[in-house]
């Protein structure tokens, strides 16, 4: 008995194994939603000097759906603040939430703020378009820049910045 399975062991032969029919569970991500109903997610657009961040959330803020920055979409580093690195990152965004079911966003627009400019850099607006273009509908637009009741102390000196 056990040099005949030696012998099939051998010759490479093998016992048939009976397959089992698989079940392929079909994975939906996202929320339950009924026919033209929107469903809203937050878009905090991070927009400084020197990058753009495309963040967006679940309504509680809790839950990250997609995060894409300008610095991931082209490779120079002068490059990672402008409107088209936001643009194609605003892109990345919609088509991932398109993906998860997402069909409007509400928009936080944030500069850096502190003691620091309070403007936006200039990919706010770009991104905030290219969400838009991209078939997204857009609820609240709000401005989160952190502005400080007092703050600390200025940099540049007594005399301010010399130009």
């Amino acid at each position: 008995m056990q040099a005949e399975e030696s012998d099939k062991k051998a010759k490479g032969g093998k016992k048939a194994v009976a397959a089992a029919p698989q079940v392929v569970e079909v994975v939906k991500l996202g929320p339950t939603v009924r026919e033209g109903e929107d469903v809203f997610a937050v878009a905090h657009i991070y927009a400084s000097f020197n990058d753009t961040f495309v963040h967006v959330t679940d309504l509680s803020g809790r839950e990250t759906l997609s995060r894409v920055t300008g610095g991931m979409k082209v490779k120079a580093d002068r490059d990672e603040s402008s409107p088209y690195a936001a643009m194609l990152a605003a892109q990345d965004v919609a088509d991932r939430c398109r993906e998860l079911g997402v069909t409007a966003l509400h928009i936080k627009i944030r500069g850096t703020g502190g003691n620091k400019t309070k403007a936006p850099g200039p990919g706010a607006q770009s991104a905030l378009r290219a969400l838009a273009r991209a078939g997204m509908k857009i609820g609240r637009i709000e401005d989160v820049t952190p502005i400080p009741t007092d703050s600390t102390r200025k940099s540049h000196g007594r005399h301010g910045r010399r130009l």
